[in-house]
């Protein structure tokens, strides 16, 4: 069945619409990060820049790195933007253009998230690395598709009774991170974590600058939870849709944070920039030595 020119829009030159990417420009291996400054951040360790686009906020690099290629796009802040992508991105390999039908044949996209964020845990230092073995979505993406069967119900169910969650807000979704894909990433350098991804940054993360929050206690009832030893270790605004949505199309996703800041400190980073660049380069040295 053909995919309607509303439902998949294509721009004049038939590039996928928000990206702005032919099927041809990406690859196989895909680093998504929100900045579109950070970009040049992680492109610059490519041992070739093949391509450079961009459409809004959404700029790719196509390149090489020993011998596998490799695309980095910013995504924007927000899961809003991951449903964008990642659609987008899905589209781009299992869609044809031309005909507008799904392929037969699907092809799977690696992907990989460098990101920032907040721990709200006392014992995790800022400027260390934690991958995200889990993630739990404080926004309603996943709710507007099918996708109960990739869900944690029974960790839903338990954060909800322990953190007396409002019925007014959306019912949280948890996701697992692919094994596989994740594995090549673990080291001593690497801590795994459970990552809560929210719908803003100032009032959803607990922070307040002239407005009064709904419950001044949320963060610490995020960092309070438990579920069989899981506890929540940090927040940010992406993991949870990349998850969810690379499952549900087949793609295998991971999410590397580095950890600007300590919530229940009150402690950011005195190198932010200097953190970054050593997970960029920890997370391109992992990929030019696996077998992806």
């Amino acid at each position: 069945m053909k995919i309607g020119s509303s439902e998949l829009i294509l721009n004049a030159d038939r590039s996928v619409y928000h990206l702005n990417l032919f099927p041809k420009d990406l690859a196989d291996i895909v680093i998504t990060v929100g900045d579109p400054d950070r970009v040049r951040l992680v492109s610059q360790y490519f041992d070739e820049i093949e391509l450079k686009k961009g459409k809004r906020e959404f700029l790719t690099h196509t390149g090489w790195l020993n011998n596998k290629r490799i695309s980095v796009i910013s995504t924007g802040i927000g899961t809003d933007n991951i449903d964008i992508v990642l659609n987008e991105l899905d589209a781009l390999v299992n869609i044809d253009f031309e005909t507008r039908t799904i392929k037969k044949d699907k092809k799977r996209l690696d992907i990989i998230r460098i990101g920032t964020s907040g721990t709200i845990q006392p014992n995790i230092p800022v400027d260390s690395f934690l991958l995200s073995e889990y993630a739990i979505g404080l926004d309603s993406l996943l709710h507007f598709y099918d996708s109960a069967h990739i869900q944690h119900p029974r960790i839903q169910q338990a954060f909800l009774e322990q953190t007396d969650w409002p019925k007014d807000r959306s019912a949280p979704y948890v996701v697992e991170y692919d094994k596989d894909l994740g594995s090549l990433f673990i080291s001593d350098k690497i801590q795994l974590g459970f990552t809560a991804t929210n719908v803003g940054f100032y009032g959803p993360q607990g922070r307040s600058l002239r407005l009064k929050l709904q419950d001044e206690n949320m963060n610490a009832k995020l960092a309070g939870f438990n579920y069989n030893n899981k506890r929540i270790t940090n927040l940010e605004m992406e993991t949870s849709g990349i998850y969810g949505l690379a499952k549900l199309l087949g793609h295998r996703a991971v999410s590397l944070n580095c950890i600007l800041a300590n919530r229940s400190s009150g402690e950011f980073s005195s190198r932010p920039d200097w953190a970054m660049d050593e997970l960029i380069k920890y997370t391109m040295g992992k990929i030019a030595k696996s077998s992806l």
